[in-house]
């Protein structure tokens, strides 16, 4: 791989502090990060890792927590880099991995197109979107995929239709049992209505007061950290249980919204994790329900 470094374009990191990288603002550093220059050269650099080496795929890092050991592979930061938005007629719409979910949401209200303002409401990226098929506002991602693209660990892509992936609430699932662990999505083919009714940047900035009403934006946090269980919503469940403002560290439930999990500074991956369980610990005690995390958690432990 050395004596190839000279092929690559993009920006290659070691060490680097994740925390740098993620919404919540904690966790240990990644032996590699890259930020591809764009995808021939992302090719490039996958056929040049090792077959052992453990690869992560990043956007906004609004969905991941680093453990505070780090990352003891590759990081691959997709945005910024996967970043092509493409109205290519009628509803149809490229979107690279790389593309902000608010993005998305704003051009396809200038191109107007209906369907995608619930993208607006998502704090990440195409291509995180597309592996949780992630939802906000009664929307969900998977409702508007045609197919995708992805990539392999030897830098080979392909298109995939929709119909070769099933979908459920916060959930993927692909053509084969590792799909999502040896092929990562680079970009999408969606479809929108053809025509919106109304001013889409209107609704947009309604929908994002609404979410800025009753959650913590502008803090650190992860987004909601828990699935909603079957026929109940965690948030509730949390409340409930009297959890809001439970501190360990400078890790706190909201005051704002019980799902959300806050930095209130300097806290350390490890304080935000173990705050995780406890949540776990108290509601199951409670109502003998177990909480899903929706947030990723990688890495090491100190």
């Amino acid at each position: 791989m050395i004596r190839e470094l000279g092929r690559l374009r993009g920006e290659l990191r070691k060490n680097e502090p994740m925390s740098r990288h993620t919404s919540w603002r904690a966790g240990g550093p990644a032996r590699r990060y890259y930020r591809p220059a764009d995808l021939e050269d992302l090719a490039l650099f996958l056929s040049l890792l090792d077959e052992a080496e453990p690869v992560y795929w990043t956007g906004l890092g609004s969905n991941l927590l680093v453990r505070d050991g780090g990352w003891h592979g590759t990081v691959i930061a997709t945005h910024g880099a996967l970043g092509r938005l493409e109205h290519r007629g009628g509803g149809r719409v490229h979107a690279g991995a790389g593309v902000a979910c608010a993005k998305l949401a704003r051009r396809c209200g200038r191109w107007g197109l209906g369907g995608a303002d619930f993208f607006a409401g998502i704090p990440g990226t195409v291509g995180g979107a597309l592996a949780m098929n992630a939802g906000a506002f009664g929307g969900e991602t998977w409702d508007c995929v045609e197919a995708v693209e992805v990539i392999d660990r030897h830098g080979s892509r392909q298109r995939r239709a929709a119909g070769e992936y099933r979908t459920g609430y916060r959930q993927v699932r692909g053509p084969q049992p590792d799909s999502l662990e040896r092929e990562w999505f680079v970009a999408a083919e969606l479809r929108f209505d053809r025509r919106a009714d109304g001013d889409a940047g209107t609704r947009i900035r309604d929908l994002l007061a609404r979410r800025s009403a009753s959650q913590p934006t502008g803090l650190a946090s992860c987004g909601s950290v828990f699935r909603n269980p079957p026929g109940e919503h965690a948030a509730r469940l949390i409340d409930a249980c009297g959890l809001k403002g439970r501190r360990i560290g400078a890790a706190c439930v909201s005051e704002k919204h019980a799902n959300f999990i806050i930095n209130l500074g300097e806290a350390r991956a490890a304080e935000i994790e173990a705050l995780i369980l406890d949540v776990q610990a108290e509601v199951a005690r409670r109502f003998g329900v177990r909480l899903e995390p929706e947030v990723r958690i990688v890495g090491e432990a100190e």
